[in-house]
């Protein structure tokens, strides 16, 4: 039968129905954390070296609830195996119970099958450079997949000049995060030979400005404008203090003006200019802006700034009457922006629409760095709550500091929030996204890591707390890969290390399973996971979370992971005395 929290008039098309053995009415906490994998463990494995109780003592004593999910490559819509997982496709998974072909596999589709340069935002873009608009491409110079690559910017400038493009100027946001620290003068070289090839046909091409992707241009959930700020005045406008005759040059001299502080990461805007000292690109009337990043959430904010005639977040000083177009729209619901090169993934049928359908009051909390991933990715990237009635966001402040330097964030802050709404008995339903161990995990800095880690446990200890003060259930779960493997590797697996024996940091996000756990008073001793499902992945703990609720999931949803066991008795909570695991044994509660 249908069940309901909320007395309403369900639409059939969303109608969920009991499940036949799981309770209703228990609160249920799900904690996503972000960043979290479990890869090997050794000395470059934050997780691991840390003292994370909390998290090893249910992995260990309750393996029957704890298990592993891919993160990566095709199960999350990636175009290859080696794509590791990130916070959008991740929580995109998470959010739909289903595999959606991703922004990165669609650009590739419509490059390779030529309907890029048919479509509207291509005619819209060229429409203007044959009659003499400069073309701008802004966006991450990188191959690391997660929120562009390098061969699709050469096909889009390689297929500008082809058509007739006289004019392109390149403003580039250098990487450290999503591939190895120091690579941006190689993609700088890279690209300085693309553009030299273009030059030849006529094409007036070069790079015009830049920054590091953390310090310029691409915050994401409005945590910082200053950041977009830098990069409207260096990219738009010409205006920055640092100001070379070349990217080359620019990214050398400022990493060794200040070598601790500035990296690939956080190098400052700056801007190319001429022999006479005039910048080669500012952005004017009558051009085209091709934002050529595919992913969302950090260049939303820019392109407010381009759009938005009453944008009031900082002053633009001047606002060019320009064409802006992105490489796939960021904001589907926003219709942000309206033009764009390939049409964003679909995502319908989504589990807070069945759950909103349903009754069940929903209490959403992160803080600013990560409030956008169990929100706006989460709902398939619209950006407004599925319900106003039944859905209570609450975003903690980031705090606008080096990570490194505060790697507890507001870890503490949200677990009190999230403990407080668990036990206040006007939710049916918490999720907590905690980002620490992600945002710290790409600083490579392993001891600041590990505290993230500890203080993540920590928080987990209390919320699991409030779970058993109210007999509900919980499901911890990972997003992606990153803090559990803070070294680069060779195939063989070991440490790539240096001449002096030291390991080569990582700071991108690793390719490692994400763990995945259950448990709480309210769940009976029977559910454990099943062990007859291959190659499962995010999208599998979508329809997982929906039978803790105590629902059947939709039918078009991956499989649940939990199957039942009647005839074994079980442990409950995480509070019987711990002995932890020796001589490669399972760790056991002294009963």
């Amino acid at each position: 039968m249908p069940i309901t929290t909320v007395q309403q008039v369900v639409d059939p098309e969303y109608q969920l129905y009991a499940h036949p053995l799981l309770p209703r009415g228990k609160p249920f906490l799900l904690v996503v954390l972000s960043g979290w994998g479990e890869g090997k463990e050794d000395e470059y494995n934050a997780i691991h070296k840390s003292n994370c109780v909390i998290i090893k003592r249910l992995r260990n004593i309750y393996p029957w609830r704890w298990r592993t999910l891919k993160a990566h490559g095709d199960v999350v819509g990636l175009p290859t195996e080696n794509d590791p997982g990130n916070g959008e496709v991740g929580n995109n998974a998470l959010g739909c119970g289903k595999i959606i072909i991703q922004r990165a596999s669609l650009v590739d589709t419509a490059i390779a099958s030529g309907e890029l340069y048919k479509g509207a935002g291509w005619l819209y873009s060229k429409e203007a450079w044959v009659n003499g608009g400069t073309l701008h491409l802004i966006g991450l110079l990188s191959d690391g997949g997660v929120h562009s690559r390098y061969d699709q910017l050469a096909a889009i400038i390689r297929a500008a000049a082809d058509h007739c493009c006289k004019k392109m100027r390149l403003h580039i946001l250098t990487d450290g995060r999503d591939v190895p620290d120091g690579t941006s003068l190689g993609f700088v070289e890279q690209l300085e030979k693309e553009l030299e090839g273009v030059r030849k046909y006529g094409c007036d091409a070069q790079i015009a400005s830049g920054g590091g992707r953390m310090f310029v241009t691409m915050d994401r959930y409005e945590a910082d404008w200053r950041i977009v700020q830098r990069g409207w005045y260096a990219h738009v406008l010409g205006v920055s203090p640092h100001k070379f005759e070349s990217a080359t040059e620019a990214i050398t001299k400022l990493k060794q003006a200040d070598p601790k502080q500035v990296n690939d990461q956080f190098l400052p805007p700056f801007v190319v200019v001429r022999k006479n000292g005039q910048p080669w690109g500012i952005i004017e009337d009558e051009d085209i802006v091709i934002n050529f990043n595919f992913r969302a959430d950090r260049m939303i904010q820019l392109s407010k700034a381009f759009v938005d005639e009453n944008f009031d977040k900082f002053d633009r000083v001047r606002w060019p009457n320009v064409r802006y177009v992105a490489m796939v729209q960021y904001d589907v619901e926003a219709k942000l922006p309206v033009h764009f090169l390939v049409a964003p993934p679909v995502i319908d049928k989504l589990s807070g629409k069945y759950l909103c359908a349903n009754g069940i009051r929903t209490f959403v909390v992160s803080e600013s760095q990560k409030m956008g991933h169990v929100t706006f990715n989460w709902n398939g990237n619209c950006g407004s709550k599925l319900d106003q009635r039944l859905e209570t966001y609450h975003e903690v402040q980031s705090e606008n500091v080096r990570f490194e330097l505060e790697p507890e964030m507001r870890t503490r802050t949200i677990a009190r929030v999230a403990h407080d709404a668990l036990l206040s008995g006007l939710y049916d339903y918490v999720r907590v996204m905690f980002a620490a161990a992600d945002m710290v995990g790409h600083t490579h800095d392993l001891e600041a890591t590990k505290r993230a880690c500890e203080c993540i446990d920590a928080a987990i200890k209390l919320l699991l707390n409030g779970v058993d003060k109210c007999g509900g259930v919980f499901m911890i779960v990972g997003d992606h890969g990153n803090c559990d493997d803070m070294a680069q590797r060779e195939k063989d697996g070991n440490p790539l290390l240096d001449d002096k024996g030291r390991a080569h940091p990582k700071t991108s996000h690793s390719m490692g399973e994400v763990p995945i756990g259950i448990g709480g008073p309210g769940l009976p001793r029977c559910v454990r996971f099943r062990k007859n499902l291959r190659n499962v992945g995010l999208a599998n703990a979508t329809a997982t979370f929906m039978n803790l609720l105590g629902f059947e999931a939709p039918y078009h949803y991956e499989p649940s992971l939990l199957t039942f066991d009647w005839n074994k008795w079980e442990f409950t909570g995480v509070h019987e005395e711990y002995i932890p695991p020796v001589d490669n044994q399972r760790a056991v509660i002294k009963r």
